[in-house]
């Protein structure tokens, strides 16, 4: 049979035990107490704001991951997570950081049980009561002890950093801006608000939004696409190219074999014609030779002849 506990969890105030208390359980009962802690939170301590509440909380906790991820440091981040300080009223951050602890999903934080409380806060206000975050909220975060604390009034785009300037201490004191730059010492950030958004700086550059790196990677996308499609097109062009220079050579080809071809014929043709005037030649060397025979023959005979008419006399 388990024996009851020596402390009690309120339904309507729930509450970790007190340093003392805690001290003088069990690792069973200490089990057992922050089980009972509730995780869920009522609808009423949510206060729940609508879209830009619920888009400036996922905007921070996405670069602040990416970061930190980048980065290699070990960094637990959360959003609207029932916390517990020792004997201390529950507080839900819209956005919490813990440093240099193991970044598994938590379905709360409980101090005693970690070892150690928030460092750092941000409240994003976007309408109803501003002294909650503006006024309570910094006394009691304060008083917990969580050394920085931001508070982006997204209803009347300000934004305000506090900071205990000592481990003890128990009181904020404001962060100056320079430049319009709130500086985090613990995140090693800048925060500050370009365009009614909240954007985290490092370096003087602002860490990209997912939505900006998608969009990044999109024009990268669609300029390599756009390349691909001119590269393909030259290609293509340079084909054509190609194609109508070989074309072009086989007609060439073509055109100098015809060329080759008629030489050819005109050679033999100018051979034959040769050897015919060559024939003539001879034909015609035969002829001269034939009547140099003929007129010798002549000049005998007239020779004879006039021979013969002067024994006749």
């Amino acid at each position: 049979m388990t024996p009851p506990l020596v402390f009690a969890v309120d339904p309507e105030d729930p509450r970790a035990p007190s340093e003392e208390v805690w001290n003088a359980l069990s690792a069973e009962e200490r089990r057992r107490v922050v089980d009972m802690l509730p995780a869920d939170v009522p609808i009423d301590v949510m206060a729940p704001e609508g879209d830009p509440h619920r888009e400036a909380k996922e905007r921070t906790l996405d670069v602040l991951g990416r970061f930190f991820r980048r980065m290699g440091r070990r960094v637990y981040l959360s959003s609207e997570l029932a916390t517990y300080y020792p004997d201390r009223p529950r507080i839900v951050p819209d956005v919490l950081a813990v440093l240099d602890v193991d970044p598994r999903p938590r379905s709360k934080w409980v101090v005693a049980t970690e070892g150690k409380g928030l460092d750092f806060v941000l409240e994003v206000h976007v309408e109803g009561d501003k002294r909650k975050d503006h006024e309570r909220n910094v006394a009691l975060y304060a008083e917990l002890g969580i050394p920085e604390y931001f508070i982006f009034d997204r209803g009347r785009l300000s934004l305000r950093g506090h900071r205990l300037v000592s481990p003890g201490a128990r009181v904020y004191q404001p962060i100056v801006p320079q430049g319009g730059r709130y500086a985090s010492a613990l995140l090693g950030l800048d925060l500050m608000l370009v365009e009614g958004r909240l954007r985290f700086v490092v370096g003087g550059t602002p860490l990209l939004e997912s939505e900006e790196i998608i969009g990044q990677l999109e024009t990268m996308v669609d300029g390599l696409v756009h390349r691909r499609e001119e590269d393909e097109r030259a290609l293509e062009e340079a084909r054509r190219q190609v194609k109508e220079e070989r074309r072009r050579a086989k007609q060439e080809r073509k055109r100098a074999e015809e060329e080759r071809k008629r030489a050819e014929e005109e050679r033999k043709q100018v051979e034959e014609e040769r050897k015919q005037v060559e024939e003539e030649r001879k034909q015609v060397e035969e002829e001269r030779k034939r009547a140099d025979e003929a007129e010798q023959r002549v000049a005998a005979l007239q020779a004879e002849l006039d021979r013969l008419r002067r024994g006749e006399r």
